[in-house]
């Protein structure tokens, strides 16, 4: 992609920082496999540290995350587990915790919010644990922050409240926590108080925290050796991954203190489209963080969200997400200028105000 777009269809399209690039070239390396790097080892360190937990591992990516901490919870063959019907896991990761792990999906109606209601959890937990017509509930799974929800925050209070319903039927907490930095800057906490409640997490260090490639899982001694077995198999076993691991170091020490901005930027952002006719966005409920989802009025506009995208990117210079017939998404990052905000807005106007319906 022309280094000339202002490309706001994710915060995984950014670039590592000259900080990372010259931690990589000097980066120390060993071989990961047999745990041998340096670097790496001392990143997993960082972040277990971070979030007050025993240990980490380093992995390729969130997808891979997510699916070894499913497989490690869930290893009784007939397991089930219990997650939101529009989280990450259940959408974008094709289904990986199905074909995979064998492992069944039992979804619970996600709230605008982000939230799963702790009643909806409550009543699909399979209480006969020895019924043998049912798969066996072993595992909760929340996100945070909510990708599709707009980039919503889980609180301390709400993570707490679903692991206790969890200690009590004898259930694993997972956290998908790949924005879960940007959650802890929104609610102003250290990420360690934003995870107390949960037995493991995963965490992105290649969206806003900028590194190349990287996720890490976090959790007690002996489920991230097990961890380290399940990586093996699925194929990221890394080999001389300090080079990588240099930039998540930077991305743990250096960016965190960046997505202030990056969630400024995406309200600033918000209230621009909010004023343009045509444009459906509610700024103050709608942007927590970085994301921002909006809608194109579809009795106003004689355009649908694919054709106003191509439009940003042909004319404009703009990339945007289509993840709806008239619902488009922005998202901010270090990357992404005050500058560069003012300018999408003022193209949306153009183009908006230029593709009304007659009536």
């Amino acid at each position: 992609m022309p280094s000339s777009f202002i490309d706001l269809r994710s915060d995984t399209v950014t670039k590592p920082t000259n900080e990372m690039r010259q931690a990589m070239f000097d980066a120390e390396v060993g071989d990961d496999v047999y745990g041998d790097d340096l670097t790496v080892l001392k990143l997993q360190e960082m972040a277990a540290k971070l979030l007050g937990k025993e240990a980490a591992l380093f992995v390729p990516s969130g997808t891979m995350g997510n699916l070894i901490c499913v497989l490690n919870h869930c290893s009784q063959f007939g397991s089930e587990m219990i997650l939101g019907d529009e989280c990450h896991i259940h959408i974008h990761e094709q289904g990986g915790c199905a074909t995979l792990a064998r492992v069944h999906s039992r979804t619970v109606p996600t709230q605008s919010d982000g939230t799963l209601l702790l009643k909806d959890i409550e009543q699909r937990i399979r209480i006969e644990k020895d019924n043998d017509h049912f798969p066996v509930t072993k595992l909760v799974c929340l996100e945070n922050t909510h990708n599709r929800m707009g980039g919503k925050v889980l609180t301390v209070e709400y993570i707490e409240s679903v692991g206790k319903l969890c200690q009590q039927y004898g259930l694993k907490l997972h956290m998908d926590g790949a924005r879960l930095m940007n959650a802890a800057v929104k609610l102003d906490v250290e990420p360690a108080k934003l995870v107390q409640s949960c037995d493991s997490i995963s965490f992105c260090l290649s969206k806003g925290l900028a590194a190349p490639v990287g996720s890490l899982i976090v959790g007690t001694r002996e489920f991230i050796l097990q961890s380290k077995r399940l990586r093996k198999v699925l194929g990221g076993g890394m080999r001389q991954a300090g080079v990588l691991a240099a930039a998540g170091i930077i991305s743990l020490t250096q960016m965190p203190k960046l997505l202030k901005l990056d969630h400024e930027n995406a309200k600033l952002l918000a209230e621009g489209l909010s004023k343009i006719d045509g444009c459906e966005i509610n700024p103050e409920k709608d942007v927590q963080t970085n994301m921002v989802f909006f809608l194109l009025n579809s009795d106003k506009l004689r355009m649908d969200a694919q054709t106003f995208a191509n439009i940003l990117k042909n004319d404009h210079g703009i990339l945007v997400s289509v993840p709806g017939k008239f619902k488009c998404r922005f998202v901010t990052y270090y990357m992404i200028t005050k500058d560069n905000i003012e300018y999408v807005v003022e193209q949306v106007r153009h183009i908006l105000e230029n593709n009304k319906n007659i009536i």
